[in-house]
């Protein structure tokens, strides 16, 4: 570890056997992680302060997945069947107790079945297999009509009242720009989780441009957002 806290050995991790077969799982509802995203997270309740000190003492790795009734997670809250695991590269104690930690997306899971632990938060069995896809260098950006994004980006971001740094964005490699809106952009629940199960990052795009012209056609969401 780094003397800021944060984590100086960054690990590849190209294949299935190099994950645990049961994970801690962070539900929080609106927040996507995908592979190659960073996450910054604040850690402040109990059970998920001892999870990210028992992760610090493992894999660092942490399975960040959404409750499916959008709102918080208590121990009978049903969870999707998708998540996404992330490994903590990054972390600080604040002087109340708080924990600042960032996330690093690795790969994509399945959540089997949840493990019955004694631990305050809860774990999962991932089944690492369902996105195979995610150990592999993703091409499929190169389908993806980046004048096309951008025009949309731009109706849409102009319609949210959200600004943009349009050099940079113009700039950024297009599955890192995909990545970045389908991350911070405020799309409900439901559609977060339908750009995280989104197989490729073309995939991915398409889905971003249609929930993009979807809020930008009727402003605050209303009866055209998927259900």
């Amino acid at each position: 570890m780094a003397r800021d806290g944060s984590m100086s050995e960054h690990r590849k991790y190209s294949g299935a056997t190099a994950l645990p077969p049961v994970i801690p799982l962070f539900p929080l509802a609106g927040a996507l992680l995908l592979p190659n995203g960073q996450l910054p997270l604040n850690i402040f309740e109990p059970r998920y302060l001892r999870m990210v000190d028992d992760a610090l003492g493992g894999a660092r790795m942490i399975g960040m997945i959404q409750p499916t009734d959008g709102k918080g997670a208590d121990a009978q809250s049903a969870l999707f069947d998708v998540g996404c695991v992330g490994r903590i590269t990054s972390f600080m104690e604040t002087g109340d107790g708080h924990y600042l930690i960032t996330l690093t997306g690795i790969r994509r899971f399945r959540l089997m079945n949840e493990a019955d632990t004694d631990t305050p938060y809860r774990q999962g069995q991932a089944d690492w297999a369902a996105y195979d896809v995610d150990a592999h260098k993703d091409l499929s950006g190169e389908e993806i009509d980046r004048d096309e994004f951008l025009d949309v980006m731009q109706d849409y971001l102009g319609a949210e009242g959200l600004e943009t740094d349009w050099e940079a964005a113009a700039a950024a490699p297009i599955d890192a720009l995909v990545a970045s809106l389908a991350m911070g952009c405020p799309f409900a629940p439901n559609e977060k989780q339908a750009l995280l199960e989104a197989q490729t990052v073309a995939d991915r795009a398409e889905c971003l441009m249609v929930l993009m012209e979807m809020s930008g056609a009727d402003g605050a969401g209303g009866d055209q957002r998927l259900q």
